[in-house]
């Protein structure tokens, strides 16, 4: 495939990572691309009592988190309390959690980790655990056509592609209905594209990152982004408000996936891994509709 001879030509407009599951994102204008997703996105998980993570859907408090990634550590900061540095190859006891339907091999942070966030977020998080570097945790294959591929803590595949324009619409909309914009962190993407309509991500097929002239990844768009409530938080102040889904229910509806409310597309790394992905990176694809 030669350079600009898709369907579809565009940019990648935001680079994100969310070194914890379910707290604050973190903007980065370059991110090594792993089979698994974006190096450090979701390699960190909040999890109760009985090993089953914790998420805004229990705890909307863990949106005033914010993970920041240092040269040796991961570093947390929350209102009112200490900062708080885990080493970014620290090792601890082995646990068993579950994510989803998922059972996996994570690694305890230990008792520094677990008080911190006990004191700020309450009964819901007991530990914080690190994805074990040597398990596989693979996605399902339903919606890939039977390709292999894994992911770390993420809710079941390793990035999420969605617009700067399909943003752009929803903001239209809820002014519409007397609502303030909304940002883009409400959607919690890894992957932002600019120069494309609306929801493109919805109708495309292969997605190819160039730079420089040569292609350096791939990305397959294989699954839509159905949302819980998540949106409804303020990422500012983790107040919930009904408008952000009320709005979605009026033109977003997805019967792929059962009629759910969908922003954004889940995707897997078909080649590349090991590539940087850049900010102002072009990216092009063509549309498969059906």
């Amino acid at each position: 495939m030669r350079e600009g001879a898709s369907d579809v030509q565009g940019q990648i407009a935001r680079l994100m990572i969310y070194p914890v599951k379910s707290c604050a994102g973190v903007a980065v204008s370059e991110a090594v691309l792993l089979e698994t997703g974006l190096q450090w996105d979701r390699h960190w998980m909040v999890v109760d009592a009985e090993g089953l993570f914790v998420s805004q859907r229990e705890c909307a408090r863990m949106a005033l988190i914010r993970p920041q990634i240092e040269a040796d550590a991961l570093l947390l900061q929350a209102p009112g309390m200490p900062e708080l540095r885990v080493p970014l190859q620290a090792s601890g006891p082995a646990l068993r959690v579950q994510v989803w339907d998922d059972v996996v091999d994570a690694l305890d942070m230990g008792p520094e980790a677990a008080q911190w966030l006990q004191a700020f977020l309450g009964a819901p998080a007991q530990r914080l655990l690190r994805f074990d570097p040597a398990a596989r945790r693979a996605c399902s294959t339903k919606w890939t056509d039977g390709v292999p591929a894994s992911t770390q803590f993420s809710d079941g595949y390793p990035v999420l592609v969605t617009t700067d324009s399909a943003m752009d619409e929803l903001n239209t909309r809820l002014a519409a209905m007397g609502h303030p914009a909304v940002g883009m962190d409400r959607f919690r993407p890894n992957v932002v594209l600019s120069g494309l309509l609306p929801h493109d991500e919805d109708h495309l097929g292969p997605l190819e990152v160039w730079d420089s002239g040569a292609a350096v990844a791939g990305l397959q768009l294989v699954k839509p982004c159905a949302r819980c409530p998540i949106p409804n938080i303020d990422p500012a102040t983790a107040e919930s408000h009904p408008g952000v889904g009320d709005a979605l229910q009026a033109y977003r509806q997805d019967a792929r996936v059962s009629g759910a409310i969908t922003f954004g597309m889940n995707a897997i790394v078909t080649h590349g891994a090991g590539a940087v992905l850049r900010v102002g990176q072009a990216v092009q694809a063509d549309y498969t509709f059906g």
